[in-house]
Formats: structure tokens, sequence, C-alpha cells
């Protein structure tokens, strides 16, 4: 059976912005791992028994980043899953997306990350260096710029 995880990806709009420039307000927050080779992610990890798919997203997300669930706005509309495999084993991660409500809200890192960035879209998918988060990255910011 494939371990499963979830998480949010998390983005803050700077302001102001003019409304030419809304995409480029947008900024994506990425935790550095502290463990293996030191990736960078969205907050996620493993459900627990009993919990559902969206309560691990958010427990994780405080967890790991020190947000709190009323300092987020869920984004109604956007859902996705990632299946890769990690160390021969299927995975399946599903994200929601997540809009802080403060953009000057203060990251708590937990022990198992290092660092933290919020990165525009571009530097975003650099950080990301696997193919399929630069893809859903790309994939939440024009379902972010199609709102507009």
């Amino acid at each position: 059976m494939a371990v499963r995880a979830c998480g949010l990806i998390i983005y803050r709009r700077l302001q102001p912005a003019p409304p030419s420039k809304a995409a480029d307000s947008i900024e994506y927050l990425l935790l550095q791992t502290s463990y293996g080779t030191h990736h960078w992610t969205p907050p996620k990890g493993h459900v627990d028994p009993g919990e559902d798919d969206l309560q691990t997203a958010f427990r994780e997300t405080q967890e790991e980043a020190g947000l709190q669930p009323s300092q987020l706005t869920l984004v109604e509309g956007y859902k996705k899953e990632l299946h890769y495999p990690v160390h021969g084993k299927p995975k399946t991660v599903v994200y929601w997306l997540a809009e802080v409500k403060d953009c000057d809200t203060e990251i708590k890192l937990s022990e198992e990350h290092q660092a933290f960035q919020w990165l525009k879209l571009e530097d975003a998918c650099k950080f990301a260096e696997y193919e399929d988060m630069q893809a859903m990255l790309k994939e939440v910011h024009q379902f972010l710029c199609s709102k507009e």
C-alpha cells in the first residue's frame, strides 16, 4: 500500500500590487529539510490514524511552519495528488492551497527543517528540484492568476 502524506501549498500576496502585476505579488513558502538531501518542499507529512487528509495537512503545517489554521485561508477549488516512489515504495501526497491572512506572519520551523523562504514562482521552481513539484507550483500559479 502506498504511503500517504498531506500538505498545504502556502502562499502570500505582497501588498499593494498594481492589478497588472498581481501575479508578481504572489510568493510561495518552501521549507528546507534538515535531513537527507536538504530538499525544499511545502509543509507536509504522514496521515495519523483517525485523521482525515485535510486535518493532516493543517496539523503538519502547524508542526513544521508554526502556522495555525486560523492564520490561513483555504482556497476552494484546488487539490492535487502527486505520486512518486520513495525508497522503492509508492508514495501519494495530497496538497491543498492556502493563503496566509497576514503576509508578515512569523514562520516557526520545527526540527525537521533548517530554513524557509518565501519565493516568487520562478525561484520556487528552482528550489523545488522535482519536476512534479515544479509543475504543481506552475499549475497553482495559473489557478491563482485565473481567479484575479
